[in-house]
């Protein structure tokens, strides 16, 4: 089941600040690591995810940096930053919030007493 662009664009920004919070990644790397985690739901194209990169590198929620391993070729990492992680760390709880009672709405049954 594909899902709604409309549900994904809120969140977008949190999923990699989090990815981001374990440890530095570059960007195809984080992109393989979204699919992975999410089982195949999310599925980021270069064109989502660079400009994601850029406005919060903007934001200075994270920094970049080149590094060349032996073998490999020079790659552009990303790390969050404190002011990023305390942003994730905040959208986080208001994830939670909106996601709890979202489901109490949609999988709970109404008790309600109509005065009768």
């Amino acid at each position: 089941m594909k899902i709604s662009k409309e549900l994904l664009k809120g969140s977008t920004t949190t999923l990699v600040l989090s990815l981001l919070n374990s440890r530095p990644m570059y960007g195809y790397e984080i992109i393989k690591v979204i699919e992975l985690k999410s089982n195949g739901v999310f599925s980021f194209k270069e064109g989502t995810l660079y400009p994601i990169l850029h406005a919060l590198e903007g934001e200075a929620m994270i920094e970049s940096y080149w590094s060349e391993s032996e073998g490999s070729r020079k790659r552009k990492y990303y790390k969050i930053t404190e002011k990023g992680n305390l942003y994730m760390k905040e959208k986080k709880q208001e994830w939670s919030l909106f996601s709890g009672a979202v489901d109490k709405i949609l999988w709970e049954e109404v008790a309600f007493d109509h005065g009768k």
